[in-house]
């Protein structure tokens, strides 16, 4: 395995605190071997930081990868019909090889943003595992049994009995949403969550419909009342969105230990709503930054998340100081990587995993020189991006990418799945299998 050495950088680390330090940094294999000043190390290549940043990747805690194929055909519509009328119909017509295929559209994204990480919520997670060995994208794949009985045996045998962990590719157990599961599927999945004493993942409070229809049909419950009475979250967990949460749901979500990942953008594009992130913060739940799926965002760009974020909370509490950027980019690297159970990649430290950025300063962006951390989060783009390391292996640098498959034969293959799909849906009497009333 091979040992790089970068030279007169400026390593930004999160934890407890951001700071940046002038040092140089060495990566042993996949691992952050030594950090200091003027290392006298061997190494088999050698990058000159030029004083540009290298900093933890970006952890994506929330994304739908394969969705490429709804990527600007979905756009318009609230998140009821953007569903039944458009992602439901298409989903119906994937075949075997589609999601592999696909996520690797978005794969190639997240490097250009400096997504090192992402947590896959999607229907195969045989193919979203292939997908990340095949790219060497670190993933956390969900794994969703509702709705499936074969399912609940299948992963006690795949993962659950010692294999949630496969190289790049963890697994987190969880679910859709409440209003996608009946309750017996429900109980099934908490059972399972406690025989293996597992946090639990899902969408929760994404929008007011979800919320009120839960109270409609659960005896007055919140969506995440409803689930707690379900041991649902009794050992942790996560909940994309969380924009409408009442003052009892975040006192449970505090009280389980349960994250919450938000998702400005698509929040925004969908109208669902602006979260409390301050709020959130401020009474100790964990809040992490997710870009969603290219369906409902449409792009997988951290710095817009990250700049949306502390934009909309300033807008929201009507104070500029509202969640500062140093903040954010903790909750865009290290609170993402908690949440996700991705701890051993959360920060650059040594023994950590080697999921390094570098951050180009000599971008008119980033000129003149004062505050490079917030400048990061107020001016950041992806064109900043020089580099995006994934355990140990250089995937993209200079704006060229060094991935075991042609960028263009990935490209070439989402577009013939999605003409596929696009063609079948128009030709076809659709009856969907899944419908949200």
């Amino acid at each position: 395995m091979s040992r790089i050495l970068f030279r007169n950088a400026r390593v930004l680390t999160v934890t407890p605190k951001v700071k940046i330090r002038r040092e140089d940094l060495l990566v042993d294999g996949n691992k952050i071997a030594k950090t200091g000043k003027k290392l006298k190390v061997e190494a088999d290549r050698v990058i000159d930081c030029q004083g540009n940043v290298l900093m933890p990747g970006f952890k994506n805690g929330h994304a739908h990868s394969a969705m490429s194929f709804a990527r600007s055909c979905s756009d318009g519509y609230r998140l009821w019909d953007w569903l039944n009328k458009v992602i439901f119909p298409m989903e119906a017509r994937l075949r075997p090889g589609d999601i592999r295929e696909l996520s690797k559209v978005s794969f190639l994204e997240y490097l250009t943003s400096g997504i090192t990480s992402c947590f896959d919520m999607y229907l195969e997670p045989h193919e979203q595992t292939q997908a990340a060995k095949d790219f060497g994208m670190r993933s956390v794949v969900l794994l969703q049994p509702a709705g499936h009985p074969e399912r609940y045996d299948q992963y006690r045998h795949e993962f659950l009995n010692g294999h949630m962990a496969d190289g790049l590719v963890t697994y987190q157990l969880g679910f859709h949403a409440e209003y996608t599961v009946n309750y017996p599927e429900l109980e099934k999945t908490s059972k399972l969550a406690h025989e293996y004493r597992l946090p639990v993942f899902c969408h929760s409070n994404e929008t007011y419909r979800d919320v009120n229809s839960c109270i409609d049909r659960n005896r007055s419950l919140r969506p995440i009342e409803f689930l707690d009475g379900l041991g649902m979250f009794d050992y942790g967990g996560g909940i994309f969105h969380g924009v409408h949460l009442s003052e009892n749901e975040q006192y449970i979500l505090k009280t389980r230990k349960v994250g919450i990942i938000t998702n400005p953008a698509s929040n925004c594009k969908l109208a669902s709503g602006i979260a409390h992130v301050e709020y959130y913060l401020e009474k100790g739940i964990k809040v992490g930054l997710g870009t969603d799926g290219p369906g409902s965002n449409n792009a997988l760009d951290m710095f817009r998340e990250m700049y949306l974020v502390t934009a909309l909370q300033k807008i929201q509490t009507n104070d500029p100081t509202a969640l500062d950027a140093l903040t954010v980019l903790q909750m865009a690297t290290c609170n993402s990587a908690q949440i996700m159970g991705l701890s051993a990649c959360d920060d650059l430290q040594e023994g950590k995993l080697a999921d390094i950025v570098m951050i180009d300063l000599n971008r008119p962006s980033m000129q003149p020189i004062n505050d490079i951390a917030r400048n990061i989060v107020y001016a950041g783009g992806k064109d900043c991006v020089k580099m995006t390391m994934i355990d140990g292996n250089i995937l993209y640098m200079d704006g060229k990418f060094y991935t075991k498959e042609e960028p263009s034969k990935i490209y070439s293959k989402a577009q013939e799945i999605t003409s596929r799909l696009k063609r079948e849906v128009r030709t076809a009497a659709y009856l969907p299998t899944r419908i949200i009333k």
